[in-house]
């Protein structure tokens, strides 16, 4: 069992005042708080090894190695070695690069597939990169009552046309875990590449790229406890092989050859102290033990994450249905909750998302309304005419008793 008090006690945002009050933080989806140690690593980094890499002197040495380092936390975080990780700027930027790249494969007569449940970036830089090279863009539906792919259709959609699949991990709207295992077996079976959009997976569950045998997938480490950097898997042969948009001087080789200019080096500091502290929950809380490897330890505190997750996600929800006029968009019932992650959208009828969210901010919860980037589902049920959705997000720093309190609050708005 997680000690919550224990882990919040870690984390100075959630233990501070907000206009005099404590804050509730359910805007996680759109980014999540940090640990202690995150802050610290990042300051230390800037105050002892701040140079840039590849130098002969002390700090440039200790900033090879910090981002080294870097590379082989987020590597045991997703399941590959650590020259098929790149750190960017966010996923956005990543996707769009790879996509460039990427583009060069297209041509009249190809395909990609993109789905109507993505955020945008794992949409827009697959058409656009369609349209330049003249690839035709195959759209996947949605079942607007579940929120969730129409897999028979995803299947349908995938031919010996097709080049390249994109498909979200987790729903950033709807919070449906989609079974990307099975749109990869697809893909691979035409011998289209596959690029997986695991933003709104990676807080809650453990990715291991092997296992799913994806050439790409992306991630955002201000999602998972982190500063904003985005990281990149991709298939060693791949990024090897493909050509990468660079100035002449920089590396040939993976990942360097993906990490365009000067990287931001404290920001990867931060993203090793997010990943360790994840790391330390399994062995405080779950079935690791100190000395375990980092993956073996991760695997463990994801576990405990979800169990723990799943229960306030289990109370949100049965909460949201008792109230009066509120629609939840996505999977309801309780067997389902486990293909979902703790991400919730919803509208109430006679009022409009920015009122809820103004309702909740005045008693200092945070929450986020609009489309949240994913138009695709918004405009697809209807909801982006009329300011999209309310977004309530739990992690594992989140209470039962800010749960109730929320309730409260949108029942009576």
């Amino acid at each position: 069992m997680l000690d919550v008090r224990a882990i919040r006690s870690q984390f100075p945002a959630l233990n501070q005042d907000y206009n005099g009050r404590p804050g509730i933080f359910f805007d996680n989806p759109g980014g999540t708080q940090v640990p202690q140690r995150v802050i610290d690593a990042m300051v230390d980094y800037l105050v002892r090894c701040n140079a840039n890499l590849h130098g002969a002197f002390e700090t440039s040495r200790r900033t090879d190695q910090v981002v080294a380092d870097a590379h082989q936390a987020a590597a045991d975080l997703l399941g590959c070695e650590a020259d098929e990780v790149v750190f960017g700027p966010n996923m956005t930027t990543l996707t769009f690069q790879i996509s460039r790249s990427l583009a060069q494969e297209l041509h009249r007569g190809s395909e990609v597939v993109v789905t109507r449940l993505d955020h945008d970036a794992n949409i827009m830089p697959w058409v656009l990169a369609a349209r330049e090279r003249g690839a035709a863009v195959r759209w996947v539906d949605v079942d607007v009552e579940t929120g969730t792919l129409d897999m028979a259709d995803f299947q349908a959609k995938i031919t010996p046309r097709t080049k390249l699949v994109a498909v979200g991990y987790a729903s950033n709207a709807t919070g449906t875990i989609n079974d990307v295992a099975t749109v990869i077996r697809w893909a691979k079976a035409v011998g289209a590449y596959t690029f997986v959009d695991a933003v709104q997976y990676a807080p809650h569950l453990p990715v291991d790229v092997r296992a799913l045998d994806c050439d790409f997938l992306v991630c955002s480490a201000y999602k998972f406890f982190g500063p904003h950097v985005g990281v990149l898997y991709g298939r060693r042969a791949l990024l090897e092989r493909l050509s990468a948009y660079k100035v002449r001087p920089a590396d040939d080789r993976p990942p360097g050859k993906w990490e365009t200019g000067t990287q931001n080096h404290e920001g990867m500091a931060g993203v090793l102290a997010a990943i360790d502290y994840l790391a330390d929950l399994g062995a405080t809380y779950g079935a690791a033990r100190p000395e375990d490897d980092r993956r073996t330890r991760l695997l463990a505190a994801w576990q405990v994450i979800q169990d723990y997750e799943q229960r306030l996600l289990g109370r949100l929800l049965t909460g949201l249905q008792a109230i009066p006029g509120v629609r939840i968009y996505g999977l309801t019932d309780p067997k389902d909750w486990p293909r979902r992650v703790a991400t919730v959208s919803l509208r109430k009828s006679g009022t409009v998302p920015a009122q809820l969210a103004q309702a909740l901010a005045q008693e200092n919860i945070f929450a986020w309304h609009g489309n949240f980037y994913a138009l695709e589902f918004s405009q697809r049920v209807g909801a982006e005419d009329s300011g999209g959705f309310l977004r309530l997000g739990l992690v594992h720093y989140n209470t039962a008793a800010e749960i109730d309190r929320c309730l409260e609050v949108l029942e009576a708005v």
